[in-house]
């Protein structure tokens, strides 16, 4: 008779940061309770009934803390919070007990990076077990009411329009290491991420056919600005003092002194679509554009990254090799330190799972990955003219 898997009891705050729980006991709402908008994530094994009966009882707990521990880590990452721990899965709230308006957003990237971390585990539990190994999630965004949150973390939350239910039928849709999501959340991130019409679909509790998508990848749009113009922009007025200063310190720069200009305003007071009305009239200038993230704090380097991938000329779907390529061609022509080498294909994801090398301080780390960084925009910048955006800089991470 096969071994039954072993009973796993976990709690929220056994795997949430302590400055998140901070975060969350200062938010009187969570305390108190009341309706939010929120996107739901839930994520569980493919099969799991039968890889517990095929596995050793200790191995397949090992390899359940593992999952959890990555699941965890990812929602946490994007400042969601684990609501439950099923008996091979999660379920995930973004947007409470912690407001975003951004939620479905951050669900949808945290998904993404969930699924790339799940790829590797699942190729290693294939190489030591054998075992085909596979997480499934689904994403669903509206209403929920957030019951009282106690210190010791206990959340207590009940859906309203049972979108907590839909986001857990839809999830039952989704292919074996798959991402599906309802219309809702679609719409919420459209733009953002790219996603694939699967059209609609009977779902047990649902009284009419549920519109559902497969989220695949990021999409075009890096910004709300670029929302904005996907839509079309309005007339641009009014700036042209603003502009001016911009359109001088661009024709300083190209009489050989570099200038580094801030734009500062209060939120929506137009400083994106100032620069991109700059950058769309300065003439012969290679722009390499980053953005920090509002959901970017526990994502260290995240803008170092996209600059990065700028510089390079990596784009999202670039091949490992192709990464690996580009950027030994950009170091080479910017005098590389093998260590930064080491450095930057850990960051871009290539490294062959071989770290960083660890002989030398975190800080001094630090500080040769911003020496090479400076080397290669010096690089480009003997080359050509160079602009360097990077916006939304209030949510730079500590690094």
């Amino acid at each position: 008779m096969p071994l039954a898997a072993p009973t796993i009891t976990r709690e929220p705050r056994s795997y949430t940061p302590r400055h998140l729980v901070e975060k969350i006991l200062a938010s009187q709402s969570a305390l108190r309770g009341e309706r939010k908008l929120v996107t739901v994530l839930f994520a569980d094994v493919v099969r799991s009934m039968e890889l517990a009966e095929r596995a050793d009882p200790e191995e397949w707990h090992r390899l359940l803390d593992r999952l959890f521990r990555i699941l965890a880590g990812g929602v946490h990452r994007y400042e969601g919070t684990v609501n439950q721990y099923t008996g091979d899965g999660i379920m995930a709230l973004f947007g409470a007990p912690i407001a975003h308006e951004d939620h479905a957003q951050r669900a949808c990237a945290a998904a993404l990076d969930l699924a790339r971390e799940l790829s590797t585990l699942a190729e290693d539990v294939r190489r030591e077990s054998g075992l085909e190994f596979a997480v499934r999630m689904g994403l669903n965004s509206g209403e929920v009411v957030v019951g009282r949150i106690g210190d010791d973390l206990r959340m207590d939350y009940t859906a309203q329009g049972h979108v907590v239910g839909l986001a857990a039928r839809v999830q039952q849709l989704a292919p074996p290491g798959g991402i599906s999501v309802t219309e809702q959340t679609a719409r919420l991130a459209a733009g953002f991420f790219d996603f694939l019409d699967r059209g609609e679909q009977s779902l047990k509790g649902a009284s009419v056919p549920v519109r559902v998508f497969e989220l695949r990848g990021p999409g075009q749009i890096r910004s709300r600005l670029e929302s904005s113009r996907a839509r079309g922009f309005s007339r641009f007025v009014g700036r042209e003092r603003e502009l001016a200063l911009l359109e001088r310190a661009l024709r300083e720069t190209q009489s050989g002194r570099p200038k580094v200009v801030l734009v500062t305003a209060e939120p929506g007071a137009g400083k994106s679509r100032l620069c991109h009305e700059f950058v769309e009239r300065a003439r012969g200038v290679t722009l390499h554009y980053a953005r920090a993230l509002s959901h970017g704090r526990m994502l260290p380097f995240h803008v170092i990254v996209a600059l990065a991938r700028s510089l390079f000329g990596v784009g999202e779907g670039a091949s490992p090799s192709d990464v690996r390529d580009a950027v030994r061609r950009g170091l080479g022509n910017a005098q590389p330190d093998p260590i930064a080498l080491d450095f930057w294909l850990d960051l871009l994801g290539v490294s062959d799972h071989v770290p960083a090398p660890s002989g030398l301080p975190p800080e001094d780390r630090r500080t040769r990955l911003f020496r090479s960084l400076l080397d290669l925009i010096q690089a480009r910048a003997r080359r050509e003219l160079t602009l360097l955006w990077v916006e939304d800089l209030h949510w730079l991470d500590p690094t």
